[in-house]
């Protein structure tokens, strides 16, 4: 009964070892992926949700300033004509 135990605890072990190196590996190839789309983003000149809200914004206050420009030359034009 004692060498079966001891085939059964080596196999464990090993089976425990390659879950470890398995682990390791896909820790690996994870940090490898984040870190190449990272680059590969940076590359491509985008720009954060922070910049692109305010420069929405902008483009919202400016057109609002602009339709009351346009309003009150309509009213001036009205007034003299």
């Amino acid at each position: 009964m004692q060498p079966r135990n001891r085939v059964l605890d080596d196999i464990s072990q090993l089976m425990t070892n390659a879950m470890g190196v398995a682990q390791g590996a896909r820790d690996e190839a994870q940090t490898a992926l984040k870190s190449w789309l990272d680059r590969w983003l940076a590359d491509r000149d985008l720009v954060t949700r922070e910049e692109f809200e305010a420069v929405r914004l902008m483009a919202q206050k400016a057109r609002e300033e602009n339709e009351a420009l346009k309003a009150r030359i309509e009213a001036l034009e009205k007034d003299r004509g």
